[in-house]
């Protein structure tokens, strides 16, 4: 599978959870895949997790592509404009830019209301969030638009749909999220003159290292953690969402998606890939039909 041979991404956010799934897949389709954030072998960011971009990158190689790590914090400009600087002297191309920035699970204060929230810990949250896409796509995005394809993929939580009628249970955090899908939306209406399209993506319920580690599984026990959390059986990998990504890559007609909020499994719907075990779990529709409805836990029909 060498459908994205030749070509240029950039996963911006890339160290852990659906940034490393994005940066395999798309290693796996043979693309040269830059992969950026703030932990490095010897020098951890604010999470203080083993995860770097050095591993992501090794990944990214193995899985049949060429990976190469750089340390970015992208709320710093100069770093975000070095490393586009890089990118242009390197290939002189970026086909694909692939936001998926955050970093902010650790500032999040659950069902507490705004006036009671850390007000430095929430605005730091929408920077982390918001503004890290902004920066990175204001120095990316000469360099995408020089080829007609070019493609942005905005990652978030949550759909449009979903979101619009749902409450994300923080001020700070369903700001955020809604946002990122407004800056997809955005970036479609002004790309589309240059023949470039962007698409805001969420994963479903992502085994995410942080969210393996919160349920005290591993990914080969995973069902284990539906004893405390039933619904966590509609879960998926990181890898999903990463070959939502490589598919939306390498249609021909992208175009179509373009300022459009999805989901990975109407994606897998959509372009026929599954998850790495052979299943297609539809989560957003799950989410809305059987746990916010109060019923059992029941996979039937979504995966």
């Amino acid at each position: 599978m060498n459908n994205l041979k030749d070509k240029v991404a950039l996963v911006a956010g890339g160290t852990r959870g659906a940034g490393r799934g994005i940066a395999v897949e798309l290693g796996a389709a043979g693309a040269t895949v830059y992969v950026t954030g703030r932990t490095t072998h010897g020098s951890p960011s604010e999470y203080n997790r083993p995860e770097t971009i050095e591993e992501t990158a090794e990944l990214v190689t193995a899985a049949g592509g060429v990976g190469i790590p750089v340390q970015v914090d992208h709320l710093e400009r100069e770093q975000v404009r070095a490393l586009v600087d890089r990118i242009d002297r390197d290939h002189g191309r970026l086909d694909l830019l692939v936001n998926d920035i955050w970093g902010g699970e650790l500032l999040v204060q659950w069902e507490t209301p705004l006036w009671k929230h850390d007000l430095d810990a929430g605005l730091r949250l929408l920077r982390l969030a918001i503004d890290t896409h902004i920066i990175t796509s204001h120095y990316a995005l000469p360099l995408l638009i020089r080829r007609p394809g070019g493609l942005v993929v905005e990652m978030t939580d949550g759909t449009k749909e979903y979101n619009d009628d749902n409450y994300r249970d923080s001020f700070f955090y369903d700001h955020a999220k809604s946002s990122v899908i407004r800056l997809g939306f955005a970036q479609a209406h002004e790309l589309r003159a240059y023949g470039c399209a962007a698409v805001t993506l969420t994963p479903g319920w992502l085994r995410s290292e942080l969210m393996l580690d919160h349920y005290g599984v591993r990914e080969d026990n995973w069902r284990d953690a539906a004893a405390r959390e039933p619904h966590f059986v509609i879960s998926e990998t990181p890898r999903y969402v990463g070959r939502a990504v490589a598919a939306l890559a390498v249609d021909p007609d992208v175009m179509r998606w373009s300022g459009q909020s999805v989901s990975g499994g109407r994606l897998a719907r959509e372009y026929g890939f599954t998850d790495v075990d052979g299943s297609q779990p539809d989560c957003w529709r799950y989410l809305v039909e059987v746990q916010d409805a109060g019923k059992p836990a029941d996979t039937t029909g979504y995966r």
